[in-house]
This record gives C-alpha cells, structure tokens and sequence, in this order.
C-alpha cells in the first residue's frame, strides 16, 4: 500500500474520538500482555534452573547414601574434623581413601545447603575424577581434596549463571582453566555454590536460587559475592573452595563467616573460562583465589595452582612458582597498617581487630608502621568507581535485560541505568550538599 493510500485511510480514523481511544486501549492493552509473556518466559526460565539445581541435589544425596550404605564403617566425623593439610597427608599415605572424603563432604554439603541455601549444583563429575585419581601414578599436591567451586567459575556440563537468566541454559563444554588445574593436582571439585546476581552486591541473593544465610547467625548476611562458598566452608561442607574477588567478594565473606580467604596479585591465577557481567576493569583487577578456614589451606592451595600446568594452559599468567622460602621465613617483617583509610568509617569492632593483630605482630617481632593511604578520594571515585564502570555500566544494564532485578540490587541497579547526562546534572546539584554522592554519580558515567 502507498504512503497516500495509507493516509486516505488512517485519515478518518485520527478524526474519530472513539477510534482514537480504541487504538490506544488496544496498543497499551499489547504492550501489557507482551511484558507480561516476557515475565513469564523469564519466570519459566529460572524454574527449569530450580528443577535441574533440584534434581543434581537429588543425585548427590543418593551417591552420599549408597556409600555410606556400603561403607557404614567410615568415620565421617573423624574426617570431617581434619584440618586440610593433615586430610592431605592421611589420603598420600593411605590411611584414608579419597572415597570416603569425598562422600563424607557431600553428605556435609547437603545437611549445610538446606539449613543456609548454599550449593546451586551438583558436579556429577567428581565421581570419574575420583576414578581417574586411582589410575594417576603420581599424586598431586591436592590430592583427593574436595572442592567447592564459585557459580561464575566454568566446569564442564554446567552452568555459568552469574545469577542473571541470561546465561542459564548455556552449558559449559569445556573447564576452566582453574578447574583443570586443581584436577591435575588431584583436587576433586564437587559442588557449585550461590552468589547474588552480577555479583556486584556484598550479599548473597538472585531471584533463580533464592538468598543465602549465614551459617554462623541465620538472621545475617555470609557476605558477597563468594557468599556460598563462604557459607558452605563455614558450616563443614567444603574445606576447600574458589572465589573471586573484584573489591572484596572473597575477603568479605571470609570475614563476614569467620574464614580465611585470599585475593591474589592481578593475574597472577588464570581467568580463562569464567563469566563476568562487566568487561575490562584493568585498574581493578578481579582475580580468582582460595578460601579456607586456616592460612596454610590457603598456602597449599596457592603452591598447587601455581604450576607448570596454569603457566601452560594460559601463558599470559607470570611463570613464577609459590616461593616456599619466603613463606616459611621468620625473618622479621616492616608491615604498614592503618585503622582507618580517610574514606570509610570503621565500625568499633574493626578497629580493635586492626589493635590486636598489631599487638600481635609486634609480639612476634615484626614491626608495624601506620600510614595514611594516599589520595583516597581520587583512588575510590576515579581508580575504583570509574575504573570498573568505565563504560558507564552500559554493559551490566545490558546483561539484565530480559531479567527481573533482584530486590537487593534494584538501588543500585536504578542508579547504573540513568543516562549519563542526567547522572552529571545530578551530580551538579548535589555537590554543594552531598559531595561524595556526587563524585560518585560523575565516576559512574564512566570515562570518555
């Protein structure tokens, strides 16, 4: 139909009250009814995850139950109660099998997750990596250690949520390249667990598997975004697990759950093989890292995933080895503290933390300088805020179309969407009374 014939036509029509309105009730009425099929297409989707996530659970508490059945003599408290480096010496030395650690923390696994919703899926398989640890003649540094691996982390046949339901149904074909590591040095990795949607959040809840608890108080947060591998290491399920940790999201579980976690040098572990919502990020480097409930878990998981192995599958990773030497030394050490940065203000308890691990620093004969960290204004809204969104969020916001945003993220989620021209006009009238809230929405924008 020409221009003009379609005219001739909708002419009559704009002049008619009755038509007009019609026209407008029927297209409000289709942009109704399509939101409503989009809500429930996402709906579905995040049900099928539930499904799955269900039915892996499912698996795991039966093969927990028929070795335990078959094997009613293993001491699964006794195993539990072992720190890691003494399971790694009873498992080199024979005097327990890979098989009932295994077992014993999947049974764990499961009484945990259902008290704080932890675990997000089973690996199913652990069960033939723990066959292949039998037919390997040289046992790895990790040898038949369980491992809790974060949900972000790839594994293969499994799901890289990221929490947001536009990565479920994408499965994995391959491992990361942690993942392939830790198998190499015997580590059998065997559940995956929470983290709040994006991951850009210090607590721990999507709206596909729910909000995680701390094992330690029900009634407060584990922290995020490792929030399940800290809640599942603290309540006995995992002696071993993988985080990552942009600004905090190993360190705070760990502290938020009584643990012990680490964010390695930038690059310094391979992150090849992980889904993230946000790109680049190269003056805050999110790396990958250990959690543990003591310091020489961390050490000896460090030492493992430091191998020729990583330098080989990803030869971007600096080729240097865990230096056994300096950690072992007891040379005394120069260490530079501060109670407080100048930008956050500490709660009373932090600051008598910071007290007492001065006091016993110093006890053990090292010695304690305190600085004031430089330019803190600068490093937080123009090296950290603007430094993880320099474009502006445009790729968070987009990873969450099509998704529901998760009560707990919908604060910042709102203000990561604005237009850049209306985060600057804000920033404009709230300097004068809110000047940290103002640096902030200006750092959103982003840079250029």
């Amino acid at each position: 139909m020409s221009q003009e014939r379609l005219w001739q036509v909708l002419d009559p029509l704009w002049g008619d009250p009755r038509t007009l309105s019609a026209l407008l009730c029927s297209s409000a009425a289709a942009i109704v009814v399509l939101k409503w099929l989009g809500h429930r297409q996402i709906q579905q989707k995040m049900q099928e995850a539930r499904r799955t996530r269900d039915l892996a659970l499912e698996r795991m508490e039966k093969a927990a139950h028929r070795f335990k059945q078959e094997n009613p003599g293993t001491q699964t408290a006794q195993v539990l109660s072992l720190t890691m480096v003494e399971l790694v010496e009873k498992l080199k030395e024979g005097s327990l099998s890979p098989e009932s650690v295994l077992y014993s923390y999947m049974g764990k696994a499961l009484e945990v997750t259902r008290e704080v919703n932890c675990v997000i899926d089973f690996i199913h398989g652990c069960e033939d990596q723990l066959q292949k640890l039998k037919k390997q003649k040289e046992k790895g540094l990790l040898y038949g250690i369980p491992v809790s691996i974060k949900d972000h982390i790839n594994c293969k046949g499994h799901v890289s949520s990221g929490g947001m339901v536009k990565f479920l149904g994408q499965v994995k074909e391959e491992d990361s390249v942690i993942v392939q590591v830790l198998k190499s040095q015997g580590a059998i990795p065997f559940v995956k667990t929470n983290i709040p949607q994006t991951m850009i959040n210090y607590d721990c809840s999507n709206l596909i598997f729910g909000q995680t608890l701390n094992p330690l108080n029900h009634q407060k947060s584990p922290g995020g975004s490792s929030g399940g591998e800290g809640a599942l290491i603290a309540g006995g399920g995992s002696i071993l697990g993988i985080g990552s940790d942009v600004a905090g999201s190993i360190r705070l579980p760990s502290s938020f759950c009584g643990l012990c976690g680490l964010k390695p040098t930038g690059n310094r572990i391979s992150k090849l093989g992980v889904v993230s919502p946000i790109t680049g990020m190269k003056s805050v480097t999110g790396m990958l890292g250990p959690m543990a409930r003591d310091v020489d878990s961390l050490a000896l998981c460090m030492k493992a995933l430091l191998c020729e192995e990583m330098f080989r599958l990803d030869p971007t990773v600096p080729p240097l080895p865990f230096d056994e030497e300096v950690y072992t030394s007891s040379e005394p050490l120069r260490i530079g503290y501060y109670e407080g940065d100048g930008y956050f203000q500490p709660s009373p308890s932090m600051k008598r933390a910071i007290q007492q691990t001065r006091k016993l620093l110093q006890d053990a004969g090292h010695t304690l300088v305190p600085f004031a960290p430089p330019k803190i204004d600068y490093m937080v809204d123009e090296l950290f805020t603007r430094g993880i969104f320099s474009d502006g969020a445009a790729r968070l916001v987009d990873c969450l179309k099509g998704d529901i945003v998760d009560p707990n993220l919908k604060s910042q989620f709102n203000t990561y969407r604005l237009p850049a021209l209306v985060k600057r006009i804000l920033a404009i009238i709230l300097k004068p009374i809110y000047p940290r809230i103002a640096r902030d929405l200006s750092a959103l924008c982003g840079v250029g």
